[in-house]
C-alpha cells in the first residue's frame, strides 16, 4: 500500500531535486541526523542530466542466468501478471525490480522495449540491481538507474511480484517512496512527507548562506567564518 499521498506541488519540487538534497531535508525534517534507507555503492544512471524519478514502489524480482524450471505456461502467465501490476497502482509509480543473480546478473531486462512499455504505462522510471542496456534507444523521461550496463537478455524471467527487494542494500516495500537519480535512490519515511516540502525549501535557502559568499570575489576564511555562524545559526 502507498503511504500519504503527495500533493502536485510537493511531487513538482521533489523532481525538481537532486536525491543527496532530499537525503538531506529528510533529516531537516526529522530534527537530526542517522538517515539511513538510501542505497549504497555506486549506480549507473541511463540519462544522468535527466532528473529524478519519484513514485511509489511497484517491485518485483527477475532472474536470468539460468532457464527458469517452471513451466513455460507459468512463466508466461507470471509475466502477463507482472505486467498487469506494473501498469494499475497509484500514481506517479517507480518500477522497481531486483535481480536474483547479483552481483552476477548478466540479463538485460531494461531495454528499448520493455522501458517504453513501462513509459506507456505512466511509471516515473526503473531502479534495479540489474542490467540495462539499448543505451540512446531508451524513451525520453523514462530513466533507469540500474546496477551495470551488459549487451544480453539471458534467461531472463520474472520471480515474484509485488513483495519486498533489495537495491544496493537498500530494503524496499511495496508502495514506499522511492526518489533516485545518478546519485541513487532512496525511500522516504511516511512521518516526513507532510513536512518535506519545507524542509526541502529550507536547506535550498540555508545552503546559499554558505554557497553565494563562496562564489563571490574575494572570499576568505574570514568571510567563510562569518558565513559558516550565520549558517549554523540558520539550521537550529
Amino acid at each position: 500500500m502507498a503511504g500519504p499521498l503527495m500533493d502536485n506541488d510537493l511531487l513538482d519540487l521533489l523532481k525538481s531535486v537532486d536525491t543527496p538534497t532530499v537525503c538531506n531535508a529528510i533529516e531537516v525534517a526529522e530534527g537530526r541526523r542517522g538517515f539511513n534507507r538510501f542505497t549504497r555503492g555506486t549506480m549507473l544512471c541511463s540519462d544522468p542530466d535527466g532528473g529524478a524519478m519519484v513514485g511509489y514502489a511497484r517491485t518485483a524480482k527477475i532472474s536470468a542466468l539460468a532457464p527458469p524450471t517452471e513451466s513455460a505456461d507459468v512463466i508466461r502467465a507470471r509475466r502477463m501478471d507482472y505486467y498487469r501490476y506494473m501498469a494499475e497502482g497509484p500514481r506517479p509509480a517507480v518500477t522497481v525490480v531486483e535481480d536474483a543473480d547479483y552481483p552476477n546478473a548478466i540479463g538485460a531486462y531494461w531495454g528499448e522495449i520493455n522501458t517504453t512499455v513501462h513509459k506507456g504505462f505512466g511509471l516515473s522510471g526503473a531502479l534495479t540491481n540489474g542490467v540495462m542496456r539499448d543505451l540512446g534507444d531508451l524513451p525520453d523521461g523514462f530513466p533507469v538507474v540500474a546496477g551495470s550496463i551488459g549487451p544480453s537478455h539471458g534467461y531472463v524471467h520474472v520471480k515474484e511480484i509485488a513483495t519486498p527487494v533489495k537495491i544496493f542494500g537498500l530494503d524496499i516495500h511495496p508502495g514506499d517512496l522511492v526518489h533516485a537519480d545518478r546519485h541513487g535512490a532512496l525511500v522516504i519515511p511516511d512521518t516526513v512527507v507532510p513536512d518535506l516540502g519545507q524542509a526541502i525549501r529550507k536547506l535550498l535557502d540555508t545552503e546559499q548562506i554558505v554557497l553565494g559568499p563562496a562564489r563571490e570575489p574575494g572570499f576568505n576564511f574570514e568571510k567563510f567564518e562569518a558565513a559558516w555562524a550565520a549558517f549554523e545559526k540558520a539550521r537550529t
